[in-house]
């Protein structure tokens, strides 16, 4: 029987991103997650597209077992899907402080924009149409941003999204010069 044995650098990827999913379970503020963040990095350094998604998405699945699920969790994986995407265009030549942010700051922009789309779509008061749709953007721009107990939802996923990138991408830059077998396999 043939087993491949994982390499150092797909352990470090996965070690990485089942930390990620721990931190899941730190209290935290509402939206402040690692969640794009580990689709981001999954993206940016699983080689196989497949692992790509399945890895950070498991991760996330498992969590959500413990955590619990709500309506709008098909949403919150397409949304982070798409972040797979995005993290596919950032190479290991490529991957710098300036494109992780802009990656991160856009995987957020995706988030709003996926999420206030099904809520467009499952929300009977919205019309279906352009004018619903902008309505319910509007709505979701309100609930986003609403301080009122000291929350701003997309101001939570934004910064939550950068601080675990800079965490998760960072681990793995100190874990390439810390561990040459992982330097060499990039």
């Amino acid at each position: 029987m043939n087993k491949k044995i994982p390499t150092p650098k797909l352990t470090a990827i996965i070690t990485i991103i089942a930390a990620g999913a721990l931190m899941r379970f730190i209290p935290h503020w509402p939206n402040f997650t690692p969640i794009a963040a580990m689709a981001l990095f999954g993206g940016a350094y699983l080689g196989r597209k497949a692992l790509a998604f399945v890895i950070p998405l498991a991760a996330m699945f498992l969590s959500d077992l413990i955590i619990g699920f709500h309506q709008d969790m098909v949403a919150v994986y397409i949304a982070f899907s798409f972040t797979v995407l995005l993290g596919w265009t950032l190479t290991h030549k490529k991957i710098s402080a300036g494109s992780v942010i802009t990656r991160s700051l856009a995987a957020s922009i995706l988030f709003f924009l996926v999420t206030n789309f099904s809520a467009w779509l499952s929300i009977p008061m919205y019309p279906k149409n352009v004018a619903g749709l902008l309505e319910a953007y509007a709505a979701g721009l309100v609930f986003f941003n609403n301080g009122s107990l000291g929350i701003s939802f997309f101001l939570n996923e934004v910064t939550g999204t950068l601080f675990f990138s800079g965490v998760l991408f960072g681990a793995y830059a100190l874990a390439k010069q810390q561990i040459p077998a992982i330097a060499r396999a990039n």
